[in-house]
């Protein structure tokens, strides 16, 4: 649900202004509007850059701590902002010389791979051999390219066979090259021992730089954290700053702030108190209203998915509460298998257990992973087998209601979960059509959503009336003639009252002029209805398409792992396993690709068009002094 939110317009004087700033950043429910749209500051710019530099940071540690390991115990210190940027710039320092080291490291490696083949050896008595006049040469050739001839004119040696090739050397006592159709190396000037003892060097500054990194983490994370909320409250506090206007040649300010509706009077003691000019009244049509969503417990484990798309504006209607059921059936209908949605629902509770501050998104995963079951257990597919076909003894009782193409009779030779889809698609479909009638009566007045309710009351009305018997479901003639009824009042409002502001002329010719704009955009919209309407229909017969694709491919790889595994004991029961977990590991990822995009796009694009929701909203941020969580 949308919060309600009050506008308040206030003028300080300059001299009242820093301790005003300071008094409503203590009360923490305002939020301030930017008056000087991308205005910036030196202020504003520094405390950005050292924002970014206080994220990386963090983001250093936190890959430390997933990556490395240490027996070492340490002792936390209390946090302390004054440290942070201290600590940052230790924490830098260590990514440059981690980095320098890798270089090294990797350098270093090169060098080594390049000289293995030819083992240790020393460079001394090469060059010896070169003031000899014997000029050394290295070279790779593959195994069958080696020719012989090479040793009695060029001293050829072999030194190695590696991979099918041929390693070896060749000396020359003339300036040019031996003239060998082989691959020239060009080999380090150091020997093989020299960087496996630089290698060992490298690697011990690395652990060392690690160690440090774990230290800093276990040690002083507190300050950085510290640092950086204070950083952001600087931020916001520049921020604040650029918000208002200058008046009087700056001996006034201008500055507009909203507040919940629900913390008005909390400000308005404030102000009050400190005789502070202010103004207070309700959002005007056309303002930029910040806004706060507040929803129960279930709803809001979905609000990741709708920032995704946009916060609605002040005047939409909140459509998580509407969609949240919906998206949750989506999904399960699109994973359509339960053994995948068992795995989900035991990974997200992992999730919730093992990690609080994932806790959220692991709610969210138990319930997508529960609709996962749901869904499997009523289409009776489990790790792509088809629980319907097995001869399990307790499977066979509830075989009968498993909905699969054995129900095709009753669903006009059509698959029972393709019509199931068409169905829930026309469900919310609907429910989108009359969240935008409720958005046109908040917004401007009840007799504005007449004209969509009644494409409700239409659709609904013939869908009852000619769809239901083809159910097997006969009305009565009494109540046949009620939705002939509502059918006609509908298209009353259909086609005479969807823009009632033509009406609005006082001329007798301005009225009729109204009539004849309503019956030609009441034409309009049911040219537009009935071709969108089907085309956003048909859009949901991907969640029965998709379900199907995914039991498709794990029943393949099950059949697969059957029929490719040798009948030989031990060998048969290892290959199997490892076709499953391969093929099941494909399709479980694609499933939940298109178990998390489909659904998406269902939402967004069919039931978001249907319900008007326009988004776009910017988020109620009160100015206020953050604290380390």
């Amino acid at each position: 649900m949308i919060q309600d939110m009050k506008k308040l317009t206030f003028l300080v004087t300059a001299s009242e202004y820093e301790q005003f700033i300071a008094d409503i950043r203590e009360l923490g429910v305002i939020h301030v509007d930017e008056l000087q749209q991308g205005a910036t500051s030196d202020e504003l710019q520094a405390g950005l850059d050292l924002a970014a530099r206080y994220k990386e940071a963090l983001k250093a540690l936190d890959f430390a701590v997933d990556s490395y390991e240490s027996d070492a115990t340490y002792t936390p210190q209390p946090a302390d902002a004054s440290k942070g940027l201290a600590l940052i710039d230790t924490v830098e320092r260590l990514l440059q010389e981690e980095n320098s080291v890798k270089h090294g490291i990797d350098a270093t490696d090169d060098a080594i791979r390049q000289l293995e083949p030819f083992g240790e050896f020393s460079w001394k008595s090469i060059h010896q051999l070169e003031k000899s006049g014997y000029k050394p040469y290295f070279y790779a050739v593959n195994n069958k390219m080696y020719k012989a001839e090479w040793g009695e004119k060029y001293f050829a040696t072999p030194i190695n066979e590696i991979n099918k090739k041929t390693y070896f050397v060749a000396f020359s006592n003339e300036d040019t090259e031996p003239e060998i159709t082989a691959e020239r190396l060009f080999l380090p000037e150091e020997s093989l021992s020299v960087y496996q003892e630089k290698r060992k060097v490298l690697s011990e500054q690395l652990a060392s730089i690690h160690e440090q990194m774990l230290q800093v983490n276990a040690v002083d994370r507190a300050s950085i954290e510290a640092g950086q909320i204070a950083n952001e409250n600087d931020i916001q506090l520049s921020k604040v700053h650029l918000s208002n206007e200058n008046l009087v040649e700056g001996a006034v300010k201008l500055m507009i702030g909203w507040t919940l509706k629900e913390n008005a009077d909390r400000v308005v003691d404030y102000l009050e108190k400190q005789h502070i000019y202010y103004e207070l009244e309700n959002p005007a049509f056309d303002d930029n209203v910040p806004i706060q969503i507040k929803n129960d417990k279930f709803s809001s484990l979905f609000e990741p998915i709708l920032r995704m798309y946009s916060l609605p504006n002040y005047h939409d209607i909140d459509p998580l509460p509407f969609f949240a059921p919906f998206f949750m059936l989506f999904f399960g209908l699109c994973m359509g298998d339960m053994g995948y949605g068992l795995l989900i629902l035991a990974a997200s509770i992992a999730i919730i257990f093992t990690k609080p501050n994932l806790a959220k998104y692991g709610k969210l995963g138990a319930l997508l992973g529960g609709m996962t079951c749901i869904c499997g257990f009523i289409t009776g597919t489990f790790f792509g087998i088809d629980l319907a076909t097995v001869d399990w003894e307790f499977i066979k009782p509830m075989q009968p209601y498993f909905i699969n193409d054995s129900m095709k009779e009753s669903f006009f030779g059509y698959s029972p979960m393709m019509v199931i889809s068409v169905i829930i698609g026309l469900i919310q479909v609907l429910l989108g059509m009359t969240l935008a009638g409720c958005k046109a009566v908040k917004n401007y007045g009840f007799i504005y959503g007449v004209g969509k309710f009644s494409w409700v009351v239409a659709l609904l009305s013939a869908t009852l009336l000619f769809g239901f018997p083809l159910f097997g479901v006969e009305w009565s003639q009494p109540v046949q003639y009620v939705f002939y009824a509502l059918i006609a009042l509908s298209a009353f409002g259909i086609f005479f009252l969807n823009n009632p502001n033509a009406y609005k002329k006082d001329s007798a010719l301005g009225k009729a002029l109204g009539v004849g704009s309503n019956f030609g955009g009441g034409i309009w919209a049911t040219y537009g209805m009935s071709t969108g309407l089907l085309g956003d229909l048909l859009s949901y017969i991907r969640l029965f398409a998709l379900g199907l694709t995914g039991g498709v491919l794990g029943s393949v790889f099950n059949q697969l792992a059957m029929e490719m595994s040798p009948d030989v004991p031990v060998v048969h029961e290892l290959v199997m396993i490892i076709i499953l977990l391969f093929g099941h590991g494909i399709n479980f990822g694609l499933c939940m690709i298109s178990s998390f995009v489909h659904p998406m796009r269902l939402t967004f694009v069919e039931y978001f068009k249907n319900a008007d929701f326009e988004g776009n909203g910017k988020e109620y941020k009160p100015f206020k002094i953050m604290h380390n969580s």
